[in-house]
């Protein structure tokens, strides 16, 4: 067999396995290694690491994508400091995502601007780097999407899509629309993944006013009692981060206007 032959083949071959960082890096990572006096092994080696770097590379950024996390929202960009009652091991720990082994729920609690959307995204980017399949979602854009599903008798497909997910972060609880419509098919997803998948829920209001969200007692308890029988409870409850970073340019905009 001539090289530009035996060349084509092992193209097609690279190709069909898959390997495409093997498929554009072997010509070059061969001169060097014959440069470098590397031997055979070595040279598969350091092909065979680089094609697990760009795998791992390509489906933390497809799990990311399909995660639908809003920009910019880490664990390193959420300032620990200002809740010093939370200990920063448990928040490394969540974000390691053994909680999702065991189906726990995390639910995050605070005022309007102390960062519950922030640190809830940044746990949900943090499972996606370890390979899991998360959704973050506002509850009223989920709740819509159910109802649509519902009206057109696809509910249940809808909520087996859902559960391919580890994890679903539901953002602002509080907020979904004033119906039982709406809060019906929401209990019926909670229901759903109770001690089988994970949720991430936040909310600007304490469980004791969730009968605004679910508007009968009963319903409220049911909801509550799901959520909280495998749960690690988060409370933010500290300044709100918008009205401190709007003190501090307001300050700045004085300092300015006395010089």
């Amino acid at each position: 067999m001539n090289p530009l032959t035996r060349q084509t083949e092992l193209e097609t071959l690279l190709q069909s396995f898959h390997l495409s960082s093997f498929l554009k890096n072997y010509q070059q990572y061969a001169r060097q290694a014959e440069k470098e006096r590397v031997d055979q092994v070595g040279y598969l080696y350091q092909l065979s690491k680089l094609e697990s770097e760009d795998r791992y590379n390509r489906k933390t950024e497809r799990l990311i994508k399909q995660a639908k996390l809003p920009r910019g929202k880490t664990l390193e960009k959420f300032d620990l400091t200002k809740f010093p009652h939370l200990p920063q091991s448990q928040i490394l720990e969540i974000g390691e995502g053994g909680c999702l082994d065991r189906a726990e729920n995390i639910l995050i609690f605070g005022n309007p601007g102390t960062g519950k959307t922030h640190l809830a995204a940044a746990f949900a980017r943090e499972w996606c780097l370890r390979g899991r399949q998360v959704l973050f979602t506002t509850a009223s854009a989920l709740v819509q999407d159910l109802l649509a599903a519902k009206r057109d008798l696809r509910l249940n497909v809808l909520l087996k899509r859902l559960d391919k997910f580890d994890a679903i972060v539901i953002d602002d609880i509080s907020y979904i629309p004033q119906n039982r419509d709406e809060t019906d098919v929401l209990f019926v997803l909670l229901s759903e993944r109770y001690e089988t998948r994970s949720l991430v829920i936040t909310s600007n209001l304490p469980f004791s006013q969730w009968d605004t969200v679910f508007k009968d007692a009963m319903t409220t308890m049911a909801a509550i009692d799901r959520l909280v029988h495998h749960s690690i409870v988060l409370e933010l409850n500290g300044e709100s981060y918008r009205a401190e970073s709007a003190k501090k340019r307001n300050k700045g905009e004085q300092q300015t206007g006395q010089k």
